[in-house]
């Protein structure tokens, strides 16, 4: 399986959000790529959501160092989410709005990524919080999985 050229892969994602004592669950199914560089995975697809009419490009650069990255929107937009994620480490960012950016961070008690070659499947799994502008916005889990 020559990964350096792409491969398609089912994703599912699931994403549970905990705020002022509410949790929101939304799952998505969606067909993506995966692209090896070097020792950096990158997981793509596009987050679609019917309900709100959004059609967002996403990327989970899985770095050979165990961090992850994620991307959400494309640098053209007007709205674009950068996050990054490793084991017991805090991490500031910006979240690019139409208001301007605004620097975020997480904290990331838990990251496992456990992938196998043959055949091509992958899980992701990460619980973080996430604050912006030195407030707490939410605990978030994050759960991929993807499958050629």
């Amino acid at each position: 399986m020559d990964l350096a050229h792409g491969v398609d892969v089912k994703v599912h994602l699931e994403t549970f959000v905990t705020q002022e004592g509410e949790t929101e669950r939304h799952v998505f199914d969606e067909p993506g790529t995966v692209v090896q560089m070097g020792d950096t995975l990158y997981v793509r697809y596009r987050e679609i959501n019917e309900k709100e009419h959004t059609n967002y490009p996403v990327t989970l650069k899985l770095r050979g160092d165990g961090s992850v990255q994620l991307s959400r929107g494309s640098s053209d937009d007007d709205t674009h989410l950068r996050l990054h994620f490793a084991n017991n480490r805090r991490i500031l960012t910006r979240y690019r709005t139409p208001y301007g950016d605004i620097p975020v961070e997480t904290i990331t008690p838990r990251l496992d990524v456990r992938l196998t070659t043959e055949p091509l499947t992958g899980e992701i799994y990460i619980e973080y919080q996430l604050n912006a502008n030195g407030q707490h916005l939410g605990n978030y889990r994050l759960r991929l999985l993807f499958s050629a």
